[in-house]
């Protein structure tokens, strides 16, 4: 596996100045609550929040996955911070407004740059919610013994298995798609299995950050010992069709090795599990790990979406 000897990147001052213009007319659109952009210094480099909700409360702490950063949870934003902090990441290595300036090689150093952030804003009890390589880090950050975080929600995240050639085949359907005239790509958001084609404002950023060269570890698979090193509460929600992850078969090993862990299996939804249910993503995080409103429950290894 090749290691990441550079940090991430845009390719020129230019490329990244344009980026920027996008980033910040699409955070002007989407974003549906006032916000404050703070910038935090971590051991590799700046890192961008988007900070909203009250000003007092243990944080929900958002870290998009691979190619996105805090845009991707807009929808989030305004259920999520009626009653609680919320803290929107633009993770170091993928494009958006944190600056990488060391190279991230390992998953250790993806989870220190995560601690670094938590002890930045103060954060003691944080409720970190991760998808796709957003998931991996928050697992790493807990494999590091970084502390700070009550509990994860993981959101067909990575680590869990090898990365499969059909997600490689699916991450780039999805790149081809979002090159089509609108209507065109929302139809073909159903044949490539993406909702990200619906969302405009998300696909014009992603055209806008093919001028970034992400250097980010692939993640590995987490052994059974290491999952079972994870001390605090876990959910973990997969997509019925995943690209990344066989859902059926991850929730079985997890029953088996760290049956605590609470596993949803949402129907009608693949990898875009966050845009394609972000009112069920949104409540689950809101309801875990305490008692879940009446009617909201699920069952653990559940394959409702009720």
């Amino acid at each position: 596996m090749r290691i990441p000897d550079r940090p991430s990147a845009f390719t020129s001052d230019s490329a990244r100045d344009k980026y920027y213009t996008v980033y910040d007319r699409v955070l002007g659109e989407l974003w549906p609550v006032p916000v404050d952009a703070i910038d935090v210094e971590t051991r590799a480099g700046i890192v961008r929040i988007h900070r909203a909700g009250p000003a007092e409360g243990d944080p929900i702490v958002l870290l998009a996955g691979a190619g996105g950063n805090a845009l991707a949870w807009y929808r989030y934003i305004e259920p999520l911070a009626r009653t609680r902090p919320v803290l929107a990441v633009d993770p170091l290595g993928e494009p958006g407004r944190s600056v990488q300036r060391r190279p991230l090689a390992t998953g250790a150093e993806v989870g220190g740059w995560v601690t670094d952030v938590l002890a930045a804003v103060g954060a003691e009890r944080a409720h970190v919610a991760g998808f796709s390589a957003g998931g991996w880090a928050a697992v790493e950050q807990q494999l590091g013994g970084g502390g700070r975080v009550a509990a994860l929600t993981l959101v067909d995240p990575g680590g869990f298995a090898p990365l499969p050639r059909r997600f490689i085949r699916w991450a780039l359907a999805g790149a081809i798609a979002s090159m089509l005239p609108r209507t065109l790509r929302h139809r073909m958001a159903g044949v490539v299995d993406n909702g990200v084609l619906r969302e405009d404002g998300l696909v014009e950023l992603m055209r806008a950050g093919w001028s970034f060269r992400r250097r980010v570890p692939i993640p590995p698979a987490y052994t059974d010992e290491q999952i079972r090193e994870v001390s605090v509460p876990v959910q973990v929600l997969l997509g019925a069709r995943s690209a990344l992850l066989d859902a059926q078969a991850l929730a079985a090993r997890l029953a088996d090795i760290a049956p605590s862990w609470r596993v949803e299996i949402v129907p009608g939804t693949g990898h875009s599990l966050p845009v394609e249910a972000p009112d069920l993503v949104a409540e689950r995080i809101l309801t875990f790990p305490g008692q879940a409103r009446p009617g909201t429950a699920t069952p653990k290894h559940s394959t409702n979406n009720r």
